[in-house]
Order: structure tokens, then sequence, then C-alpha cells
């Protein structure tokens, strides 16, 4: 089964956008496995526009606790960057999820350190490893499609490479 993993920001507009692309080409690629990996496009301390760590570390409680994660991403890219919704804010990230995830263990959850450890890993993996210059990126059999910046990820040029390195 081939495996796309996802490189991705909740609080970037380009990445909400190839969300959207990647949601309406994955019907042509059933056999596909999904790795997401939510990292950030700034990294604490860095100052740079909204953190958004917390809806990061949501996504691996939400995927820990079976939580429907297409709605999940919706939620948070919504509320990150249409509803303007301080995703630093603990309580309201809580808000977001409610309904998908118990709000008392999420907030129990990301109150203290839980899943830091796998956005870490995500932000080394994104800017270190593979040396994105932006996100949304993805990486599939080894072989990695970066996004341009200030451009982000076209619907073309992510399903040419799907078309050309998922073998289904």
């Amino acid at each position: 089964m081939p495996k796309l993993e996802v490189f991705f920001d909740y609080s970037c507009p380009y990445c909400m956008r190839g969300h959207g692309y990647l949601t309406e080409l994955l019907p042509q690629y059933p056999d596909i496995e999904i790795e997401w990996h939510p990292c950030e496009t700034h990294p604490r301390p860095e100052q740079y526009g909204p953190h958004s760590d917390l809806c990061a570390r949501g996504m691996y409680f939400a995927s820990d606790h079976g939580a429907d994660m297409p709605e999940y991403h919706i939620r948070m890219f919504n509320a990150a960057l249409k509803k303007r919704v301080n995703i630093e804010d603990l309580n309201a990230v809580t808000e977001i999820a409610d309904g998908l995830l118990n709000r008392d263990n999420l907030r129990e959850a990301l109150s203290g350190k839980r899943y830091e450890d796998n956005l870490s890993e995500n932000n080394r993996l994104a800017w270190d490893v593979y040396n994105f210059p932006a996100v949304p990126s993805y990486r599939m059999d080894g072989h990695l499609l970066e996004s341009i910046p200030g451009i982000g990820m076209s619907r073309d040029r992510l399903a040419a490479f799907l078309t050309k390195y998922c073998k289904t």
C-alpha cells in the first residue's frame, strides 16, 4: 500500500488549499495510506503569526481516540484561517473540537507536554531533514514534492505526483 506523508500547518492558508486538493484527489487513489505530519511554519520561540502547536498536538489526540480526521482537519483550518479563532488558547481549541472529542480529556492532554515529541519530530523532518522551503509538502516512496514559497501547491502538481508515485 503506498503511503503519502503530508507536512502541513493549520495556520497556513496554502496548507488549507492543499488539503482541499488532496481531499478531492484521494477518491482516485483508494489504496493510498495518509500519514499526517502537522508541523509549524514558524516553530516556537519564533513570534511570527499564531502558533498552531495546540492544533497539531490535538491531531494526535484525535487520531489516538478514533476521531473523524477529515472533520478534525477542517475544523482546525476553518478556526485558524476563516474564523480567526485564537488557536493558541487551550479553551478555544477544545471548543473547536467539541462534539468530535471529549473536551475535558483533550484539555488534559494538551495542558501537559503530551504529543510535543511528535510535533518536534515533524518540525525536524520538515525543516532539517527534508529541507522543505514551505508547506504543504509531501513525501512518497522517498520522493519529495515541495511547496513553492508564497505560492503553495497546485492541484495539477499534486495530482501528477500522486499519479507518478502511487502504484495502485
